[in-house]
């Protein structure tokens, strides 16, 4: 069935939401707010955009030939400054959920285009060839032959991988290819169905040299084990906040290096004025230290960390410096109120699905700051819920789009407790 309608809203996955012949929902992707649009009905709540009758005034033409075919970007359609408002409204309406009415007018950051420097990649052998690039929206690899989104000299080296895939043996039908512009080069995690041979490492040693790519690691494709270093011709290094570390493969790393400076910014400026050298940063989920050498040069840093390898990274990097690094799972073993309580303030950036028990210990603890990076509205609104309970103020929001394109959105929220009395005769 084809009808005509008025879209009203974005969806949390970029799609227009109208209102449906049977009064609910309707999910068109594609479609912008404000826009009249001749839809296909595909089932009772999601159609397929045949026409734009009337279109939004923040409608632009998509930069990437494979827009609507790769899944990587959902929103290439919509002007950057409109989506950079949706994403702000995202997070406003997140804390509001959570019961802080007027937040305040945030601080916004939109990495550009072409500054993408880390990129996920899944690989298949097909009869003609080697595919390697990002899934079509709940179908199958759609080969990356262009990619505004990139760092340039990352883009340039997945042509590069698409011949290094397919002359390994060890690539039977599937794998993928995690890639980290580090400071050192591309450093390059692959995974592969098939074991790797000796010649296949050696290919693989032939290409680190050829393409200067310091370190290829490599582990059998659905395995959560370490990996193992296949080829590694020169050291791997990445600098964070004048430190050198040398990250695990497949670290997690800020997107952008603008946006991992405008959220170490953010966290900076909301750092208590009153923070001496003698005090204690608690920072939580501290990865390989992008927050914690920065946070470093204003007070003492005890940095929590629950991947081992990422906690080794830090560890090693730690040495000499303000940062005391320890390994700890915080969803089983949660860092207690009472040494929260001490510390001048509380960092956390926790992962999608938030700081779960976590949480608790933190609200319970009553640190006189708390500063909570998200990457998910939604886990925002739940976890920070107890903070407005407690008292707590919502002092300043900073909104960071470094997931160019997408339907991802990432804040900085400085939330301070109420002032404790002072006791009688003090």
């Amino acid at each position: 069935m084809t009808i005509e309608t008025d879209i009203t809203q974005l969806g949390a996955d970029g799609d227009g939401i109208a209102r449906a012949p049977d009064g609910g929902r309707l999910f068109i992707p594609g479609a912008l707010p404000g826009e009249r649009v001749l839809a296909d009905m595909q089932d009772p709540r999601a159609a397929r955009l045949v026409r734009v009758l009337r279109p939004s005034p923040d409608r632009v033409g998509p930069p990437c030939p494979l827009f609507g075919l790769c899944g990587g970007c959902a929103l290439q359609h919509f002007a950057r400054p409109a989506t950079l408002a949706w994403k702000e409204a995202l997070v406003r309406h997140a804390l509001e959920r959570a019961g802080f009415a007027a937040p305040p007018t945030p601080a916004t950051h939109q990495s550009p285009p072409g500054s993408r420097r880390r990129i996920d990649l899944a690989v298949r052998r097909l009869p003609q060839g080697v595919s390697i690039g990002l899934h079509a929206r709940r179908g199958d690899v759609i080969d990356l032959t262009a990619c505004p989104v990139l760092d340039p000299a990352l883009f340039a080296l997945i042509a590069e991988l698409r011949g290094l895939m397919q002359s390994l043996g060890a690539l039977r039908r599937t794998g993928d290819a995690q890639v980290n512009l580090l400071d050192s080069g591309p450093d390059l995690l692959l995974a592969t169905d098939g074991p790797l041979a000796a010649a296949d490492r050696a290919k693989l040693a032939d290409f680190a040299r050829a393409h200067h790519v310091p370190r290829i690691a490599w582990r059998p494709a659905g395995s959560t084990q370490s990996p193992e270093t296949a080829s590694q011709t020169a050291p791997v290094r990445h600098d964070l906040s004048g430190v050198a570390v040398t990250p695990p493969p497949g670290a997690f790393l800020q997107p952008t290096r603008q946006g991992e400076a405008a959220i170490i910014a953010a966290i900076l400026a909301g750092l208590p004025r009153r923070l001496g050298r003698k005090d204690t940063i608690i920072e939580l989920y501290a990865g390989c230290g992008t927050l914690s050498f920065a946070l470093a040069r204003h007070a003492k840093v005890l940095a929590f960390e629950g991947h081992p390898d990422a906690h080794a990274a830090l560890h090693r990097a730690a040495a000499g410096t303000r940062v005391v690094a320890e390994r700890r799972d915080l969803n089983r073993q949660p860092v207690m109120a009472q040494h929260l309580a001490q510390a001048g303030a509380v960092v956390l950036d926790p992962p999608y699905a938030g700081a779960g028990a976590q949480m608790a210990q933190i609200i319970a603890g009553r640190p006189p700051c708390i500063i909570y990076v998200s990457c998910n509205p939604q886990a925002l609104a739940r976890d920070v819920a107890g903070l407005k309970d407690a008292g707590y103020t919502l002092d300043s929001l900073t909104v960071i789009d470094q997931f160019l394109w997408s339907t991802e959105t990432e804040a900085v929220c400085v939330f301070t407790a109420p002032r404790r009395p002072r006791r009688p005769g003090r």
